[in-house]
């Protein structure tokens, strides 16, 4: 059970770690210390799936951490 708990842990980092290097596709070195370029745009289509993707998979990594925490304690 261990094992299958540390696997799944695996590839939903993974499957998160593609979803955001998706997601800052455009977004050059400049908005790493702060530059937005101004503008502000709302996600739309594609964009908007890939981050509320990235919030689903996270919320679910996170619990299923926690999960395995107590389930190792015990």
């Amino acid at each position: 059970m261990i094992v299958a708990l540390q696997i799944i842990q695996i590839i939903l980092s993974i499957t998160i770690i593609g979803l955001v290097l998706m997601q800052s596709k455009g977004s050059g070195l400049g908005s790493a210390f702060g530059d937005a370029g101004g503008v502000y745009r709302t996600r739309r289509g594609v964009e908007q799936i890939l981050h509320q993707a990235t919030i689903g998979l996270a919320i679910i990594f996170s619990l299923m951490s926690l999960f395995s925490v107590i389930y190792i304690s015990n």
